[in-house]
Parts: C-alpha cells; sequence; structure tokens
C-alpha cells in the first residue's frame, strides 16, 4: 500500500508502539463512526489516546511560536512511525468533574453567562420595596417632572454626601465651604456650615448640600436647571428635592429609582448575575447558596448531663480556661452550679450561654460590667475565620449547613432577583429543569418588545440552541443551579459532548472514552443519535467502547487484543461489524452468541439480614426506603437522573462511612437507618482517579510491594548492613536514587522543545 495515497479518506497510522501495541498499522475512514473494542487492557487508549490524540495535540502545539510554546509546556511525540491524514482532534475523556462548590451545570456549559448578559441588557427592574417598575430619567427628565411637579411652590435641592455613617466630618464641613456652598441638611435639620463645624462621631447621621432655594416658576426655569445639573454632579448622579411647607422630599436619580419610594439601583452589568463575582453574589452566603449555622442538638446532645460532665460538647468537660471560667461566672452569678444537669438549669440562661449578652452581674460580691459573644456566635466567626482544614472539620461537627435564608439559594443579591423578563427572574429560570427552559426560552420571544427582540435576538439562540444540545445527549432533567460535584462521571461527559456538538465545528478527529459508561438504555440510544449528528455535520468519531448497540450502529469497528497487557497490543479486525462477527476474537464471540455470561439458576438468598434506609429524601428523592438484603449483589437501576447517585453514594455511602469511620461527609436528608450492626466496612469504588503520586503503581497501591520490601529487608545481607524496608523503597530518602529523587527518569529541560526524559 502506497502511503499518504488516500489521506482525503483515511487516518493512516504507522508503526503504532505506545505502551503494549505490536508496531501496528491502521487505516481508519475519515468522517465516519469508528469503534475500538477489545478486552480492557489491550490497547484501545493507547491507540486512541496516547498515540492519535497525542500526537494531533502536539501538531497544533507546533503551530505556536517557539515563544508560545515555552509556557505551554511541549508535548512528547508519540512512539509511533508516521501518521498521515490527521485533523485537529479533541479529546472527551471520563475526566473527574470540577469540585468546585461554585461551579454548576450553567457555569460549565455556559447557559448561565448568556442569561447573565441577556438579563443584564433586556431585564426590566423592579423595586423591592413596591413592587414597582423602577424609572430612569435624562436630566432633562428630571427637570421638567420638578418644573410640572412643584409648581408655585418652594423647594430646597439638595446633593447627597453622607447616609447612615457614623463621624465628625469636620474635613466634610470644611471641603463644602471651599466648594462655594453655605447650608447644609444635617440629620433632617437645614444648618449654615461655619469654620470648624463638626458633628457627634459616635451618633449615625445623614448629611445633604443645600445647592440651592428656589421658587419654582416658569422664570426660574433656567435656574432649576442649573441646580439639577449641580446637584446630580455633587450628589454622584442621585439628587433630592425637598417641599419647603410639608418637608416632603423626592428623590430623583440618573439610576433606575422607584418611582414611590425613591431607591435605585446601578445600571445593570452580567456580573450584577454572577454568584461568583462580588457585585452580584449574596454578602451572607458569597455565592455558595448554602450557609453553615451552629445545630443546638449537636452542641448540647444530652440535657442530662451537667456542663461541668460534658453537656456542652464543643467544650468537653470543663477545664480552667478562659471560655470555661467565664460559662462557670455566668451560671454562678445566676444562682446555678456548673455540676447540675443542663434541663435543670433555666432555658434563659443557657440561652446567654449559647447566644451571648451584655449587662451588670454580681461577681465576687460586686456588680461588673460583663459581656460575653456566646457559643454559638464564638463557633461561626472561627469556622468562617480559621485557615485551618482540620479546625473547620471540627467545627462542622457541630453545625449543619442550611440553605441561606438571605437568598433563598438563588446565591445573588436581593437586587439580582428584581430584574425580571416576562415576569421571571434568573434564579427562577436557573432552578428549572433544562426541558422547562428550553420551553420557556421558545415562548418568551412574543412577550419581548420590538426594542428588547433586538437587544436579546442573537442571546436567545445561542441559549436555545445549548439547551437543546443538553437535552438531546438525555439531560432534560438536570437544572443550571446543580453543583458541578453532584453530577455522576457519565452526566459530565455528556455535558462536555453536549458542548462540543454546540461548537458546530467540522472536519475534526473526536476521541470520545467509553462515554455509554453509567447510561440507562433509553440514554445510550440519545447518546448514539448525538453522536451521529457529530459525524454528519462532517467530523470523524472515535469511539473507545464495549457497548454492542454503539458497535451495531458504527461504520467502522477496531477489535484490538486478543488479550490484555503484554499478550494484546496487535490489531485483531478491522472492519464492518459483519466482518467483526465472523471473527474468533472474544469481541465476536460474545457478539454472535458462541460466548455469553450465563443467568444462573439459584440465586443466593442472603446471610437473612437486611440493610433498612427510610425516608430519603435528598435531590429528587421522594421519601424513598431502600431495603437491600445482606450477603447477596444488589443492582440500583434506572433512567439518568432518577436518583440512583443520590441515594447510594450521597445518602447511604457517607452514613456508613461516618458510622464505621468517623467520616465527615454528610449524607443526604433521611429519617433513620436500620441494620448498621450487620456492617463492619464499607468501600467505595467510583470513577475518581486512584493513586496521588507520579510514582504510584499498582505495586504500591495494592500494598504488593511493602510484603516484597519486607522480604528483601529480612535477607542476611540487609541484616548485616542494618537495611530496613525503607532500603527499598524508592519513595523514600535512602532508598529511594537521589539523581532523579525516585522518578526513574531524569528530565532534561530543552527550552522552546519539549523536555526530555532519559
Amino acid at each position: 500500500m502506497q502511503r499518504g495515497s488516500s489521506q482525503e479518506e483515511f487516518i493512516e497510522i504507522y508503526g503504532a508502539k505506545e505502551h503494549n501495541l505490536k508496531n501496528i498499522d491502521l487505516k481508519i475512514p475519515r468522517n465516519k463512526l469508528v469503534v475500538f473494542t477489545g478486552l480492557s487492557g489491550s490497547g484501545k487508549s493507547s491507540l486512541a489516546f496516547d498515540t492519535i490524540f497525542a500526537e494531533g495535540q502536539r501538531r497544533y502545539l507546533e503551530t505556536f511560536s517557539a515563544y508560545a510554546r515555552q509556557f505551554l509546556g511541549g508535548l512528547e511525540r508519540p512512539n509511533v512511525d508516521e501518521i498521515l491524514g490527521l485533523s485537529p482532534v479533541i479529546s472527551i475523556e471520563q475526566k473527574t468533574v470540577n469540585r468546585s462548590p461554585r461551579s454548576t451545570v450553567g457555569t460549565v456549559t455556559e447557559v448561565y453567562d448568556f442569561m447573565r448578559l441577556l438579563f443584564a441588557r433586556v431585564g426590566e427592574a423592579y423595586s423591592y420595596n413596591t413592587g414597582e417598575k423602577m424609572v430612569k430619567y435624562t436630566d432633562q427628565q428630571i427637570i421638567e417632572l420638578i418644573l410640572e411637579r412643584f409648581e408655585n411652590k418652594k423647594i430646597v435641592v439638595l446633593a447627597p454626601k453622607v447616609k447612615g455613617r457614623k463621624g465628625h466630618y469636620r474635613e466634610l464641613f470644611e471641603q463644602i465651604l471651599k466648594l462655594g456652598f453655605s447650608k447644609v441638611k444635617v440629620d433632617g435639620e437645614i444648618k449654615d456650615v461655619v469654620s470648624g463645624m463638626r458633628l457627634d462621631r459616635y451618633k449615625i447621621h445623614d448629611i445633604d448640600i443645600v445647592i440651592d432655594r428656589i421658587h419654582v416658576t416658569a422664570e426660574h426655569r433656567n435656574r432649576v436647571a442649573e441646580a439639577v445639573k449641580t446637584a446630580l454632579k455633587t450628589g454622584q448622579d442621585v439628587m433630592y428635592v425637598q417641599d419647603f411647607e410639608t418637608d416632603e422630599t423626592t428623590q430623583f436619580s440618573r439610576f433606575l429609582m422607584c418611582p414611590t419610594t425613591g431607591i435605585s439601583y446601578v445600571e445593570p452589568e452580567p456580573n450584577l448575575f454572577s454568584f461568583n463575582s462580588p457585585y452580584g453574589a449574596c454578602p451572607k452566603c458569597n455565592g455558595l447558596g448554602t450557609i453553615s449555622e451552629v445545630d443546638l442538638d449537636k452542641v448540647i446532645p444530652d440535657p442530662k448531663k451537667s456542663i461541668k460532665g460534658g453537656a456542652i460538647e464543643p467544650l468537653g468537660k470543663l477545664k480552667n480556661n478562659w471560655i470555661s471560667n467565664k460559662i462557670e461566672t455566668i451560671v454562678t452569678a445566676f444562682g446555678y452550679k456548673t455540676s447540675d444537669a443542663i434541663n435543670k438549669i433555666p432555658e434563659e440562661v443557657i440561652n446567654k450561654i449559647l447566644y451571648g449578652f451584655e449587662q451588670v452581674l454580681e461577681i465576687d460580691g460586686l456588680n461588673k460590667d460583663f459581656s460575653f459573644e456566646g457559643l454559638t456566635s464564638f463557633i461561626t466567626r472561627h469556622y468562617e475565620d480559621t485557615p485551618s482544614p482540620a479546625a473547620k472539620r471540627w467545627m462542622e461537627n457541630f453545625m449543619n449547613k442550611m440553605t441561606c435564608d438571605n437568598c433563598n439559594g438563588s446565591r445573588l443579591k436581593a437586587e439580582a432577583d428584581y430584574f425580571k423578563i416576562a415576569d421571571k427572574n434568573i434564579g427562577e429560570l436557573a432552578n428549572s429543569d433544562l426541558s422547562e427552559l428550553h420551553e420557556w426560552f421558545s415562548n418568551v420571544e412574543s412577550k419581548l418588545s420590538a426594542n428588547q427582540m433586538k437587544i436579546g435576538k442573537e442571546i436567545l439562540v445561542e441559549i436555545k440552541n445549548r439547551l437543546s444540545f443538553l437535552i438531546n445527549v438525555g439531560l432534560h432533567y438536570l437544572n443550571l443551579n446543580r453543583s458541578s460535584n453532584t453530577l455522576s462521571g457519565g452526566e459530565a461527559q455528556r455535558i462536555r459532548l453536549a458542548t462540543q456538538i454546540g461548537s458546530e465545528l467540522v472536519n475534526v478527529l473526536y476521541i470520545l472514552d467509553e462515554p455509554s459508561i453509567g447510561l440507562h438504555q433509553r440514554d445510550n440510544s440519545r447518546l448514539i443519535t448525538s453522536l451521529k449528528k457529530l459525524r454528519d455535520a462532517g467530523n470523524s468519531v472515535i469511539v473507545v467502547e464495549h457497548d454492542k448497540e454503539m458497535m451495531e450502529e458504527a461504520d467502522f469497528i477496531v477489535d484490538i487484543g486478543p488479550k490484555a497487557g503484554i499478550h494484546g497490543g496487535r490489531i485483531v479486525q478491522a472492519g464492518k461489524l459483519k466482518d467483526l462477527v465472523s471473527g474468533e476474537s472474544s469481541t465476536a464471540g460474545y457478539l454472535n452468541g458462541d460466548l455469553s455470561i450465563p443467568i444462573p439458576e439459584k440465586r443466593r438468598k442472603g446471610n437473612g439480614n437486611f440493610l433498612k434506609l427510610i425516608g430519603a429524601t435528598g435531590h429528587n428523592l421522594k421519601k424513598v426506603t431502600l431495603k437491600v438484603p445482606l450477603g447477596t449483589l444488589t443492582c440500583v437501576t434506572g433512567v439518568s437522573g432518577s436518583g440512583k447517585s443520590s441515594l447510594i453514594n450521597h445518602t447511604l455511602y457517607p452514613i456508613l462511612n461516618a458510622h464505621i469511620y468517623n467520616g465527615v461527609k454528610k449524607p443526604l436528608p433521611y429519617k433513620k437507618i436500620e441494620g448498621l450492626e450487620h456492617l463492619d466496612k464499607v468501600i467505595e469504588i467510583d470513577q475518581s482517579p486512584i493513586g496521588r503520586t507520579p510514582r504510584s503503581n499498582p505495586a504500591t497501591y495494592t500494598g504488593l510491594f511493602g510484603d516484597v520490601r519486607n522480604l528483601f529487608a529480612s535477607i542476611n545481607e540487609s541484616k548485616i548492613r542494618g537495611y530496613k524496608a525503607g532500603r527499598f523503597s524508592f519513595n523514600v530518602k535512602g532508598g529511594r536514587c537521589e539523581t532523579c529523587r525516585g522518578g526513574g527518569v531524569r528530565v532534561i529541560e530543552m527550552n522552546f522543545l519539549p523536555d526530555v526524559y532519559v
């Protein structure tokens, strides 16, 4: 075969030797759905990711300048002789999702970013005091309103400088004099400004500059206009007009303002609707939507105990320290003893210990001012301030995660909830299922004005497209506020897939890593339809997969094997499904029915014990009760989003982990659990990667290498030389090679070329 003769039709790989690949040659048709299959460890990922994707990525980085490449870190050339006909490559792997509590489905898919822009440019503001639609005046409109509303009345035009703040403001009054103003309104009273004027620094003050006092008539129009412009400039776009006779004050502003109460909003920008920005985040929960509050049942779990005997769990038994001494002083001052049971001490006294107080107490026969912060405030303050993760975890033992009562879980400032489109705010939309959200955006155009449509048309198209892609891959049940760290691996991968479909690129090679993992058959067919859409748009799609349905729908199948590891790495069969089925590989055996996993004739009855979880209500669970027979293999199934992960991974496992190992992960809400006494161990096997260091390997991870080290340490030569097991470890000093620090390779920096490992 002549190399490169058909690059327009095929991707040609020659001499692939990465990992266990045995110098293989392969021609893959372009613009087709291609499945790489074979036993686990046969070399599928070595060919797809470590050879084809690695070479595609390396070639892309080669297009950058040498200067740019030194910052990106070059990629090593994979162990392959040549790859021809390679398109730009995008890999969608089973990476674990972003664990940040700030990352949500909306931010990952960028739908929320488009919604922020839409609300900033098209949203209509409403007053959070009266619910009225906010108005926005130009300078000319303000002048006309004053002339109309205050005709033939005497008014005072004011520019606000200080609102509700303490201070003596001597410097401000000096500055006002220098600007040429002679009068100010201080705390509701108009006064002359004199040199050295100052206020009580410990009281809260409101200060407005008197710009002018005018009798509003048509002849004084120019004077009113001049006063308005000066007031808006001095008051930073806000001014007041006071009726001289009734003292009634009206606010005017260049900002959005409430026509009744005069409160104003700043001009909306996209960051006002971002919970990751200090401009938009709820000040109480800092944009997380939840807050940690002290749980009194955890602080005082047993009211029959005495304070001295450790009834207050965070303190334990009273010791000779400042907080224990303060609590003893409080209890004694009210005529009780710390040796009394908590339930014998009045609730009023216990509340003083928990919530703090300030008053005069009789201490040692003398009346003294006494103040105490309160245990709940002390725990909350230290929880927010401490940098220590261990201290935070300890304090979490006495706290509960609650929905923030300030933003009701929307994560945003109050103002953001009062910008609406068709009577919906951004928080309400972000909490809707994606299918409901898509329907709302499809119907909202009829409710927008011509001007709003002109501004928002392009944004609406982008939002609807992205939502339809997410729905097509079976994620209609998610909402935009769903945290990324609660998604399963399959859901996260499909979100990335939907994002790629949404980019609408052509002539790209997509490589996917087992996308059907964790999918119900109903969702599997949706996934295959999405992959075909990618292919039909003019792209090549390679899927590393074991799924029978995926193989049946593929245009071309590559079976790699025949076995795993050193016994794999060869092309067993490459062609259409009918070619593969007629072959002799184990994959062909299962496809044509020669091989199968027999259904057992008898099922295990278990050991007679049960684990019963009652009243699980986390996420979408509706008071679920689960009864698991122990001593059996139990399968939990259902369509994607039905609540499997919520029930098992986020409710049952944290309960068992906390019971057996004192784990700190909080389970989702449930009523009670029975049968814990029958279990003494729990292991979670999930999709997160194993091993924490690059030197971790299967021998060290499984503990096998520990036995090997002990064996070498026990031979006579080692005993004579005084070698311990650490001498045979590549992870500790004394055992590892200090030149490479146990890595086995040395890194030679090559400046703008990839680092060379020797």
